[in-house]
């Protein structure tokens, strides 16, 4: 059983273009509102793996849906972050729940992390109801991925949820354009 960490929570000032993380505050090329939530699209600047990010933050299921580009070879198609999303005003709040689906798009998905929320758990970082709204939340992504041989557009759009993604250099930093 890994350490217990605590919860991750993070915060997108729309007005500032800002992403606060546990590892400091990012500027953001762009946020976009849109009927389920808010779109997101950043550089990861001097990252070893990843070039740029994007995400959609979904309050209802409590999903976040993201897109990394990464220096070398693609290792995931979406990364579904399980979580908590609030909005008060320009400032959107996303408390993780420690559970993540990884979905290799039209071929399989897995749950991974569950060592991390049980940790997280035992020490008092997260009760009871959070715990069951994550597991809750990520075995019905896995199943409705599954229903729809996992095609993660296919189950959004199942739910009347459609995703918009950019191609990269409509959002990349110049030095990054092109790589």
């Amino acid at each position: 059983m890994p350490p217990a960490e605590p919860v991750k929570t993070e915060r997108h000032d729309v007005a500032a273009r800002q992403h606060h993380t546990n590892t400091g505050v990012r500027p953001v090329q762009l946020y976009r509102e849109h009927t389920h939530g808010l779109f997101v699209a950043r550089d990861f600047v001097a990252h070893p793996r990843i070039r740029h990010w994007q995400a959609h933050l979904l309050p209802a299921p409590g999903l976040v849906v993201c897109r990394y580009d990464f220096h070398g070879a693609r290792e995931h198609d979406f990364y579904l972050d399980i979580a908590t999303i609030t909005r008060a005003g320009h400032l959107w709040s996303v408390r993780d729940h420690y559970l993540d689906v990884i979905v290799q798009d039209g071929t399989a998905a897995e749950i991974v992390d569950t060592d991390e929320l049980l940790a997280a758990h035992r020490a008092g970082f997260l009760g009871a109801a959070e715990l069951h709204h994550a597991v809750t939340v990520a075995h019905g992504v896995l199943s409705g991925l599954a229903r729809t041989r996992y095609d993660l557009g296919a189950w959004l759009a199942a739910q009347g949820v459609t995703l918009e993604w950019l191609p990269v250099p409509e959002y990349a930093v110049p030095e990054y354009a092109g790589a």
